[in-house]
């Protein structure tokens, strides 16, 4: 099996490589620190939203007629299905994701053109974004943000000598403007500009040059502001922000403003877990885009720093995985993940501290919700993949001097090893 990872890590092109193979013999075995550092906050941060689903959601969902822990039960299916999901893609090879980029990508567009162009599409929040198959109903946009990572993360890698030109970047702002248009027409501004700062993300890590970074970042820019001036509900939204006090009695701003009155009730150590006073149906969404009010009144500053230093663990485990990649699609894919996650974590709790409009960005790993939870334990999955080997030797991966040495020292181990096999053995 040492063979297996040596060929893995050898092989610098992915137009070169000829096969793919899955291997599921040794699931849980890794080398490298930061592998264990991903997994560890990632286990942790869904077991704590699992807590938190549950002391958030319970009177809801006895209100509507349902069991107390019926969206417990069904974010914890999800998260059975999304964790043996995430160790099972964390086996996968850069090739193997390469040969199905294009498929990946094409089946998301599909789904989400369901969503905006069939009757199949369900509305909520205003926005149609739903995709109802028979009992099953989810989310394509949430697909959509981890087949194009893929998709982005195998272009740069094939194109990585030649990211100075501009045209070489056509094809990649091509398929991110047909993803982000098909998100768009179902009307969920939040979760496409989530898919533009993802998309400028790869961009950046990929290594293009920053006058065609702020070209890009300005054609975004005017797009956004085009969408939010041409929707009354999101200028109704902005108006309740700038004027919160105002919104309260218009009812466009209760929510932001019940949010922060359930954080100032927790004070410093908070009321207790699952004494909440704003999910008895004064908050709404207290378990999807404001679980992070409820978790700070009921376990207060302590619990609110507690969160934010998972994502400051998780962010810090994403870079290092960065730093050591020494492949473009690595680094390319985990760098978007990385600008996924936290700005989703950013732009959460900056609507429910008042620093933003409400946009109705979900907290990754916290909220409940199941095609988001599937999907980011599938793209940390993806990242495990890199981070499961540490470098020879100690050097840093990404060093060209440091993978020549790697490169010469596993050509001489195979040479000795062919030699030595050739020999007759002595009696």
């Amino acid at each position: 099996m040492q063979t297996d990872r040596v060929s893995r890590v050898a092989v610098p092109e992915l137009p070169r490589l000829r096969g793919a193979r899955v291997s599921l013999g040794r699931m849980f075995e890794a080398e490298s620190s930061n592998f264990f550092m991903l997994l560890g906050v990632t286990l942790f941060m869904v077991a704590f939203g699992l807590l938190m689903v549950l002391s958030s959601s319970y009177v809801d969902a006895h209100s509507r007629g349902q069991s107390w822990f019926a969206s417990f039960f069904s974010q914890a299916v999800y998260a059975i299905i999304g964790l043996p999901l995430m160790f099972l893609l964390s086996r996968f090879t850069v090739r193997w994701w390469a040969r199905l980029s294009w498929l990946a990508l094409g089946f998301s567009w599909v789904l989400q053109a369901l969503v905006v162009l069939t009757p199949l599409g369900r509305v909520s929040g205003g926005n149609r974004n739903w995709l109802a198959i028979g009992p099953i109903a989810f989310q394509p946009s949430e697909l959509i943000k981890l087949a194009l990572l893929v998709w982005l993360a195998a272009f740069f890698h094939r194109r990585e000598r030649h990211l100075d030109r501009f045209s070489t970047l056509i094809p990649a702002l091509l398929a991110s403007a047909v993803s982000l248009m098909l998100v768009l027409l179902g009307g969920d501004l939040g979760t496409t500009m989530i898919m533009s700062a993802l998309v400028l993300g790869c961009l950046l890590v990929a290594g293009i040059r920053i006058r065609h970074l702020v070209v890009i970042l300005v054609i975004v820019a005017g797009i956004v502001v085009l969408f939010v001036l041409t929707s009354s509900n999101r200028l109704r939204r902005i108006g309740s922000f700038l004027h919160p006090s105002t919104g309260v009695d218009l009812g466009t701003g209760y929510q932001v403003q019940q949010g922060m009155w359930g954080m100032a009730n927790g004070g410093i150590f908070g009321v207790g877990l699952g004494n909440s006073q704003s999910k008895w149906h004064w908050l709404p969404a207290s378990s999807t885009d404001f679980i992070f009010a409820i978790t700070a009144e009921e376990l207060g500053l302590i619990g609110a720093l507690l969160v934010l230093a998972l994502f400051v663990f998780l962010a810090i485990a994403l870079v290092r995985i960065v730093r050591a990649s020494d492949t473009a699609f690595g680094r390319v894919f985990t760098g978007g993940v990385l600008v996924w996650l936290m700005t989703e974590a950013i732009v959460n709790i900056g609507v429910v501290v008042g620093l933003f409009p409400v946009l109705g960005v979900p907290l990754p790993l916290f909220s409940s919700g199941g095609t988001a939870l599937i999907s980011t334990l599938a793209s940390i999955g993806v990242v495990l993949s890199f981070a499961r080997t540490r470098p020879l030797g100690g050097e840093h991966p990404a060093d060209p001097r440091a993978v020549a040495s790697r490169r010469q020292a596993q050509g001489a181990a195979s040479g000795t090893a062919r030699a030595s096999a050739r020999q007759p053995a002595v009696r």
